[in-house]
């Protein structure tokens, strides 16, 4: 990465593996003088940008595997002179960002709070004037993301479609220039790598379309498609104009209760497995399953069985799964049965992320609430999921999984138990799985509830 400043550059290698603000945040911990990095850059391995200030330049220097990563490896720091930025060389004169400025305007919506700058090159007013604005070009990016922080600090919506942008180290600065926005339009651009929008992550977007860039037609699968994307934005509910996820109203959700009488249990708890186990399994399904380790307790617990409809049945689709099966059953050798427990959170996220990538009928599961204390849950998932990658493509599977859940220091749920036992679907179940005529619900049994949960 370098860091550089009145003709004194900085570098730090291996810089890639870093995300923007957290680094920022890290250097500045370590600074006794506030800095702004000007032209942040993602460079093979390294990190460059530039500082301003040459007692930061030398702080920055000292620091030189003084701090650590997340991993406890030491960061090197080296600093160097140069010339200044390009954003900074070619920064725009007062008279161009006025004109830019009023251009902006009238393409903002202020009731949505959307500014739409689709082919902002052309634009009539700019071009007029022989003001030449290409987003890919770092300073004219940089002018623009300065006129978003002034005038549109409640930006929720930014369109900067078919822009030729190729690459995204300037318009990462949007994180911090305009931290609300939620919406990103990006397509017909250049875009040609996921590492591009990696560059960004910390933007809460909700909403993003990347159509008609190369980097769409870089994945065997639609499915791997979204993985990626929702790796870099987790919080993505709508991709090119879809809807990831299926929309699942709690309120309307049908409640099973088999024994009237017994039924002591509280709508909050309700919701409250529901809401779990659907932020869970869209992780699974459509995230990076490494992101799971928040969920589990370091001291936590994992088996997988495989189950069989009969003995003639064709089990060569469950190879994938076979290293993990610990049914109890077939399994004669005790010293193998305890290697096959998955103990600690790790190694239970090592084994989740190996195992097939996965798409799950929500709509099919049922949801038993078995045990509950004032300190502990136990309830078990029953449903349906295909798989969506490799050579088992389409085969759909039956589940159930039992979870423990305990909470934390901070009254977060957090898995301390969790059992998968799994089955190949049977044709009854393979003909109703993902149907689309069925209703968007999901069917809750409750029952045995001891006592009010009182976790927070």
């Amino acid at each position: 990465m370098f860091f550089d400043t009145d003709n004194v550059p900085k570098r730090i290698p291996n810089g890639r593996k870093y995300n923007k603000m957290w680094l920022i945040n890290l250097l500045q911990s370590y600074c006794s003088v506030g800095f702004t990095p000007v032209d942040f850059q993602y460079i093979r391995n390294t990190i460059q940008f530039f500082v301003q200030n040459a007692k930061t330049a030398i702080e920055l220097m000292n620091i030189n595997y003084q701090i650590r990563d997340e991993e406890n490896k030491r960061i090197a720091i080296y600093v160097n002179s140069s010339r200044e930025p390009a954003s900074v060389h070619y920064k725009l004169t007062p008279e161009q960002m006025h004109t830019l400025k009023l251009s902006m305007k009238k393409r903002y919506d202020v009731s949505r709070k959307d500014l739409y700058l689709r082919k902002i090159r052309f634009d009539q007013d700019l071009v007029n004037r022989g003001i030449d604005i290409f987003l890919d070009r770092r300073s004219c990016m940089t002018a623009t993301l300065q006129i978003i922080q002034e005038d549109f600090p409640e930006l929720l919506s930014l369109n900067v479609s078919n822009n030729k942008i190729y690459w995204l180290d300037g318009l990462s600065e949007l994180i911090e220039k305009a931290p609300h926005v939620k919406t990103l339009n990006l397509s017909g651009n250049l875009v040609r790598t996921v590492w591009e929008l990696e560059k960004m992550k910390g933007l809460k977007l909700e909403q993003l379309w990347l159509e008609g860039n190369p980097l769409c037609s870089s994945f065997q699968d639609h499915s791997s498609y979204v993985s990626a994307i929702l790796n870099c934005f987790p919080e993505l509910s709508h991709l090119d104009g879809m809807k990831l996820f299926p929309t699942i109203d709690i309120n309307t959700l049908e409640i099973i209760k088999p024994y009237k009488e017994s039924y002591k249990g509280s709508e909050n708890l309700k919701n409250l497995l529901i809401q779990f186990m659907l932020q869970y399994y869209l992780i699974y399904d459509y995230g990076d399953r490494h992101s799971l380790l928040s969920a589990y307790d370091a001291d936590a617990c994992f088996s997988l069985a495989i189950t069989f409809n009969s003995d003639k049945e064709d089990l060569s689709s469950l190879e994938d799964y076979f290293k993990d099966n610990r049914n109890m059953m077939r399994l004669k050798n005790s010293s193998l049965r305890m290697q096959l427990l998955k103990h600690k959170k790790h190694n239970i996220v090592t084994c989740l992320h190996e195992l097939p990538k996965t798409q799950h009928d929500l709509n099919s599961y049922v949801i038993d609430l078995c045990v509950q204390t004032e300190k502990m849950i136990c309830f078990s998932v029953n449903g349906l999921f295909k798989e969506v990658a490799g050579k088992s493509w389409g085969c759909v599977r039956a589940f159930t999984r039992t979870f423990i859940l305990t909470a934390d220091r901070d009254f977060r749920l957090c898995i301390v138990n969790d059992e998968m036992i799994l089955r190949n679907a049977s044709p009854t179940e393979i003909r109703k799985a993902f149907s689309t005529s069925r209703h968007q619900n999901l069917s809750v049994a409750v029952c045995a509830m001891r006592s009010t949960l009182e976790w927070h």
